[in-house]
């Protein structure tokens, strides 16, 4: 009897060990299998980034500063016909939070289409080849078409290092929630997703349509995240803002929005840390979900406020000759951060996938990418 003892206790351990398997077990890493399309969701202000390498006459006759980011006047209207003409132009879809989508769906691979986005494009050539670009980067993108407006365009004109934007929203100024939003088609969209993602510049443009649904996230139990953007939303937008963020989930920003931000909301403190504290303890709709903020610095640490205590995060090293290109780092930090948030990872995961991102974006120019991450 005593030589079988062994052998049953074996068992035992396996099946022991196989149960404890089942209830830590998460999906794998090469099939995240609650992924299916259309699981997160952004709306925002979609651009045509055109890019291009100019010379100096070209800025010179636009009066623009080599490494600058402006939005197009009246005497920039004709640059965007122009440097089409005159140079080799290559196209992305852009805009922050189509931008932030796009990184999102970058880090996930497969499945296609994760992600959905909403905007406003005018009919015309440069809506047509950002419907292009928006399917090559596997993005589910249902334009809000009109013809009043252009397509919006940001040409980012690149001299040596520096790259000077020139943004012109035109069209993206021009979303209708009843055009678009509330359409029964579209909003069953809003309905399959589980996390949302709205940047702050979409604040100027459709208060209405952020309202809708981050209420809609709230009531269900999902996460609704939004970026502050630049610390003029905080100071002229900051009414629009706050209406917002009793549904903000995740609240997104860097040290100078979180600077503008704490002014404006009498934080009365610069310290990063503090500023995270105070928004977290914001008055929040859904209490089954404590806010989390996660303020980046450039290449000083992120910072994380969640319940009650506050963490921070080392940026992965990079040597400043590999820079190529800061402009997209926010874009993609946030990416990277919804491609683990949207498959359920935690949190410090997420900051992880957002640094990686980050990382990548900031040694290409424009928010462009190599075809496969390397993200473990």
């Amino acid at each position: 009897m005593a030589s079988d003892e062994p052998k049953a206790k074996k068992q035992k351990l396996s099946e022991e060990k196989k149960e404890e398997e089942k209830k830590t077990e998460t999906p794998s890493e090469e099939t995240p299998v609650k992924l299916s399309a259309n699981t997160l969701f952004g709306m925002g202000n979609p651009l045509l980034d055109i890019c291009a390498v100019v010379d100096k006459d070209f800025l010179d006759k636009y009066t623009l500063k080599p490494n600058d980011q402006i939005l197009a006047e009246d005497k920039h209207k004709a640059l965007f016909e122009e440097i089409v003409k005159k140079f080799k132009v290559e196209y992305h879809a852009g805009g922050a939070t189509q931008n932030s989508i796009k990184v999102a769906q970058w880090m996930i691979q497969e499945p296609h289409n994760v992600g959905t986005f909403f905007g406003c494009i005018g009919k015309d050539k440069f809506g047509e080849i950002l419907k292009q670009k928006a399917e090559e980067a596997h993005i589910d993108s249902h334009y809000y078409e009109q013809d009043e407006e252009p397509t919006g365009t940001c040409a980012a004109c690149i001299t040596g290092d520096n790259r000077s934007l020139v943004a012109n929203l035109a069209a993206a100024n021009c979303y209708k929630k009843d055009k678009h939003l509330d359409l029964e088609e579209n909003w069953k969209l809003v309905e399959k997703a589980k996390v949302y993602y709205i940047a702050g510049f979409f604040l100027t443009v459709s208060l209405e349509s952020i309202l809708k649904v981050a209420k809609h996230a709230s009531e269900n139990n999902k996460l609704f995240c939004l970026n502050l953007s630049a610390p003029f939303i905080c100071q002229f937008f900051k009414d629009n803002l706050m209406q917002v963020m009793p549904y903000v989930d995740v609240l997104f920003g860097n040290e100078t929005e979180a600077a503008a931000f704490a002014k404006e909301q009498e934080f009365e403190t610069k310290d990063i840390k503090e500023i995270a504290k105070k928004a977290q303890a914001l008055p929040k709709v859904n209490t089954k979900r404590q806010r989390v903020v996660v303020l980046t610095q450039g290449k000083d640490e992120t910072t994380m406020a969640m319940s009650d205590k506050v963490e921070t995060f080392p940026v992965l090293k990079i040597d400043p000759k590999d820079i190529v290109d800061t402009n997209g780092a926010g874009d993609a930090f946030v990416g990277g951060f919804l491609s683990e948030l949207v498959q359920d990872k935690p949190l410090d995961q997420c900051v992880k996938a957002a640094h990686y991102a980050a990382n990548v974006i900031i040694r290409q120019a424009g928010c462009t990418f190599p075809e496969k991450p390397n993200f473990k």
